[in-house]
Order: structure tokens, then C-alpha cells, then sequence
């Protein structure tokens, strides 16, 4: 089963829009849906605080302390896709600078669900 380890929105998730952090990311990694593509295994939960310098090594203690190296780190679909999006840095942009410091490759998005 893949290891994926799941980044969400601080701001989101502060602020209490239901996103990330709740039943959709876990389902749709559980079931295989959306972007997950298969069943997987959520090896850690993290969320990036704004301005986003402490991601990288936010992921690194997460993989660190639970033993497990994910297979992927998927961006939640509201830090992928939120309305304004960051004003620090755009995903893609994140999830270069993730994938450059970790090796780990960046899946942008999470699920379809309303």
C-alpha cells in the first residue's frame, strides 16, 4: 500500500472552512479516490503555516518520528486549489521546493469532493 503523507492549509484549517483536516482527505486516501489513485496509507498530517518556510522541515520531523518515508506527499485539494490562493507562494511553486529538499514527489490535490 502507498505511504502518503497529506499538507494542508494552516490558514484553513485555523479558520474552521471544514478543509483540510477532516473526513475528505482521509476518505479519499482510504478508498483509493481522487488523486490518491489507489488505496493508501496517510503516514502523517501536517499543515503548512504561512508564510510556508517551515514545511520542509515540518515534513522531515513528521517522517522522522513516525519511522515512515512517505511514497508521496499529496497537497490538500483547498492548499492546491484555494480561492484567493497564498499570498507567499503559489502550490506549484511549494511543491517544487518540497520535492527538491525531500526527494519526495508532489501530488497536488487530494479529492473531488464538494
Amino acid at each position: 500500500m502507498k505511504k502518503v503523507a497529506v499538507v494542508g492549509c494552516g490558514a484553513y484549517m485555523e479558520s474552521g472552512y471544514g478543509c483540510p483536516g477532516e473526513w475528505r482527505c482521509l476518505k479519499a486516501a482510504a478508498l483509493g479516490e481522487g488523486n490518491f489513485g489507489e488505496k493508501s496509507s496517510v503516514v502523517a498530517f501536517v499543515k503548512c503555516e504561512c508564510p510556508g518556510r517551515t514545511l520542509v522541515p515540518t515534513l522531515g520531523m513528521a517522517a522522522k518520528l513516525s519511522e515512515i518515508k512517505p511514497d508521496v506527499i499529496h497537497f490538500s485539494s483547498c492548499l492546491a486549489n484555494s480561492k484567493p490562493g497564498c499570498p507567499y507562494i503559489s502550490a506549484e511553486e511549494l511543491a517544487k521546493l518540497v520535492e527538491g529538499k525531500t526527494g519526495i514527489k508532489v501530488v497536488l490535490g487530494t479529492h473531488d469532493y464538494h
